[in-house]
């Protein structure tokens, strides 16, 4: 603490020690202003400019303080200056010196109390900030709220000084009326418990729900300000239509038929999605083929003189495609017609808020809705390069059709896919170079994962060319070139084939949405509220058409908050939960996240502490030949509270589970250091990260003494 706070925490704490010491609360009862009633009212009338400002600066003083004694003041108030006057200076004196309480806290405690318990105040604040004025409102309306703990409170929360101010004056003013009031009439009162009876008590509450009242009308009415324009039905042929059969799209549905809601979901091309058909699936079964593969190359970490890896690319592709067709009855209009889902094939588009026109062919229906859910997923982005247009480009979508391997594969993109991918090639065989225009590869990650990321895929074979901007696609002598820029030189790089993995676009192309007026943003996604309601309360969006994360995974979880909402949304609504989203890359090493990483909380500026574990010291890492990689925990400074967690090494999408777990229900590394695990292990590593975080911490004083008196027993 510095020495103006020190210095004005002194000089409250004495003057809040005088009060006491001095017995100051015996002039701040009932029966003392009933008796001295007669000689304030003389003083008032001989010097009433002089009463009214000492009063006014009192009443500061006594409420900036958080000083018992108030009420009666507001009492006082009205039995000396009337009704009216007693009002307006009780409003102003009571709003300014709450404000000061307020400044007064913030001041002395809100820097201390953020950087501490930053994370878990995180929603509070982000709450504060939208609605603050809303809630302070509601709070001032109420009188059984004591204020003095509303000041002190809001002190440490980012509401602004000036909202404060305003909404205090407001707010107050109904609870300041009564006290006023019947300080105009002290000779009735026997007690300040009489003041506030049970009825009166009441009013004051229906009185503080009438803002929330007031809001729910008020959307009521946007929300037919939003639908104006349009006949709502008034009958449905479904109680939920849903756009799109990829993961959100198939948990949607599959939640709606089994709370036996009547649920129609239409895909216009395969069931399952990306994930099944295009991404996930496929891209682990290739990277699979590769490693064992790869294992050539490694013959000698285990024993071998050589491992001989003899395929066919068709052969290997064909194991793919089966790979899918084994998954594929999951995802089938067979069972999810067992289920209850009422599958339909064709192209999709919004009519109107309630209405959804199916197109097959020649074949055109319309059914009706109380509610939508939109699920369409995302599709690769092609950057507009010069000359891309007259690639034959290969992206995550078609890669899946090649017959032929690339002998010379140029992989445009540094994120999770274009590492994946173009590891996968490189040990398949193909001269892969991977071209990423930021300093280094998987840029969301830490940047030590950055680096043995890298290492890996250059031992894999890869030619790895960062801080590289791609200029243009031409060709040259029958070539295919892609000219890159570094530090303003320009080179060629030749190759057979390119695959463009840059990132991904939200699918709305043809689904209504100007029609509607329905917003996207600057990606593509469909702009949502924390429920994933569209401009339209009844419309929804969830999976990689709404963002913010593009995972299978996280397009499920998101799946049952637009589908509850949908359905039973008029009864109680949820607001997404993103606190705790994992996800992986599955190069070798794996990348493995949960939570945020280093760079992440210095941005945020989040008070943190690192433990980190070496793999390369853990026994199962050492037998399998996979010593590489490191588990980091950032926990809360002074606590075993873990913030985040990032895993490199073999099977870190699996182990990073352990620690999803702990984070989604509250348990530090305390817990997971108690926990037994299996030896040997690669899960062992978690436990092992959790000893150092506990060794890092050991309470060296004690075990001095512990010492002696083991000394003394020998």
């Amino acid at each position: 603490m510095n020495l103006k706070k020190a210095l004005l925490l002194v000089i409250i704490a004495a003057l809040v020690a005088s009060y006491f010491i001095f017995d100051l609360g015996q002039f701040f009862s009932l029966e003392y202003l009933k008796e001295q009633q007669g000689a304030f009212d003389a003083l008032y009338a001989d010097n009433p400019a002089l009463v009214l400002g000492a009063f006014f600066a009192v009443y500061v003083a006594v409420t900036a303080l958080s000083l018992p004694g108030a009420a009666i003041m507001t009492l006082a108030a009205g039995a000396l200056f009337g009704f009216a006057v007693a009002l307006v200076l009780v409003s102003f004196a009571s709003s300014i010196g709450a404000t000061l309480a307020f400044l007064a806290s913030r001041f002395l405690f809100r820097d201390t109390v953020q950087q501490r318990f930053g994370e878990r105040l995180k929603k509070i604040n982000q709450g504060i900030e939208k609605e603050g004025a809303f809630y302070l409102f509601t709070l001032r309306l109420v009188p059984a709220f004591p204020f003095f703990v509303i000041n002190l409170v809001m002190g440490l929360t980012p509401i602004k000084t000036r909202t404060f101010y305003w909404v205090s004056q407001t707010g107050m003013l109904a609870g300041t009326a009564v006290y006023v009031n019947a300080g105009t009439q002290l000779g009735q009162i026997d007690s300040l418990g009489g003041l506030l009876s049970p009825q009166l008590l009441g009013a004051f509450v229906l009185l503080g729900m009438f803002p929330w009242i007031a809001k729910a009308i008020m959307a009521r009415l946007q929300a037919r300000k939003v639908y104006a324009g349009w006949r709502k039905p008034t009958t449905f042929d479904r109680n939920l239509i849903v756009i799109g059969a990829g993961s959100a799209g198939l948990v949607s549905a599959y939640i709606a038929a089994m709370v036996k809601a009547r649920v129609t979901l239409i895909e216009k091309h395969k069931m399952g999605g990306d994930c099944l058909n295009t991404g996930c699936v496929p891209s682990k079964a290739l990277i699979k083929s590769a490693r064992v593969a790869y294992h050539d190359k490694q013959a000698d970490q285990y024993g071998f003189d050589s491992i001989t890896s003899q395929f066919q690319f068709r052969r290997l592709m064909t194991r793919v495609h089966k790979v899918i067709e084994t998954i594929e009855p999951h995802d089938s209009v067979e069972r999810y017609t067992e289920l209850g889902v009422d599958c339909r094939q064709g192209e999709a588009r919004l009519v109107s808020p309630w209405e959804v026109e199916i197109r097959n062919g020649d074949q055109v229906e319309t059914l009706t809705a109380r509610s939508i859910i939109i699920a369409t997923g995302a599709r690769p982005f092609v950057p507009p390069i010069p000359g891309i247009e007259e690639m034959d480009i290969l992206t995550s979508d078609n890669l899946w059709q090649l017959e032929e391997q690339p002998k010379r594969l140029l992989v445009l993109g540094g994120g999770p896919i274009g590492c994946e991918l173009a590891q996968t090639f490189a040990r398949l065989g193909s001269d892969v170079t991977q071209v990423e225009m930021l300093p280094r590869l998987m840029i969301r990650e830490d940047e030590e994962a950055s680096q043995i990321v890298t290492r890996s895929l250059q031992d894999s074979g890869v030619t790895v060319l960062t801080n590289h901007k791609a200029v243009r696609f031409c060709h040259d002598n029958g070539e295919k070139v892609l000219y890159v820029e570094q530090d303003g030189q320009e080179s060629a790089l030749p190759f057979d084939q390119v695959l463009v993995a840059v990132g991904r676009k939200a699918n709305t192309d043809g689904l209504g949405l100007d029609a509607l007026q329905l917003p996207t943003d600057t990606n593509g996604t469909l702009q949502t509220n924390e429920r994933l309601q569209s401009r339209y309360p009844n419309i929804y969006a969830c999976g990689d058409v709404a963002g913010p994360y593009q995972f299978t995974h996280t397009a499920s979880h998101q799946a049952w908050y637009a589908a509850v909402n949908a359905l039973f949304g008029f009864l109680k609504s949820f607001k997404v939960d993103y606190r705790v989203i994992p996800w992986c890359t599955f190069t070798d090493p794996e990348v493995a996240r949960v939570g945020i990483n280093e760079q992440e909380a210095k941005e945020q500026g989040i008070a943190y502490e690192v433990t980190r574990y070496g793999i390369d010291d853990l026994d199962r890492a050492i037998a399998d030949s996979a010593a590489e990689g490191y588990v980091k925990v950032l926990t809360a400074k002074g606590s075993d509270k873990i913030l985040g967690v990032t895993i490199v090494g073999q099977h870190a999408g699996e182990l990073i589970a352990e620690y999803v777990l702990a984070m989604k229900h509250g348990l530090g590394l305390n817990k997971i250091l108690g926990t037994i695990h299996i030896y040997p292990t690669m899960a062992e590593a978690n436990k092992f990260a959790a000893g150092e975080w506990k060794k890092a911490r050991k309470p060296e004083g004690l075990l001095r003494w512990v010492e002696r008196l083991h000394t003394l027993r020998r």
